[in-house]
């Protein structure tokens, strides 16, 4: 596995544990599906996750990359969950569509 490919699956699982740790939901990594790919995380529901440790950032990308992996997964929200360099995982980013963003604040208060 490479340098790049290790830190990635090791921010997953840094990922999984935190949210496993502070939620009510059990957060694992998914297995990889390629092409139909439907996040990084799984368990919390109605949600795609996916999680990002990259030195350059690529927002707009990433972005669509979740939406993709939303509409494959049938998700109704996605977000992506990018490491900030030098930070713990808990001050990681989480990026989503304001418009999705306004949607689960209607559904959750």
């Amino acid at each position: 596995m490479s340098i790049n490919k290790a830190k990635g699956t090791t921010f997953e699982r840094e990922c999984a544990v935190y949210l496993s740790e502070h939620t009510k939901f059990w957060v694992e990594r998914r297995a990889l599906a390629g092409n139909l790919d439907k996040g990084d995380l799984i368990g919390m529901p109605n949600t795609v996750l996916e999680c990002k440790n990259h030195k350059q950032l690529n927002f707009s990308g990433w972005m669509s990359e979740g939406e993709q992996e939303a509409r494959n997964a049938g998700a109704r929200w996605w977000s992506v969950i990018v490491k900030r360099r030098g930070k713990n995982v808990s001050e990681s980013y989480v990026v989503m569509p304001l418009s999705k963003y306004a949607e689960l604040m209607n559904e959750l208060l």
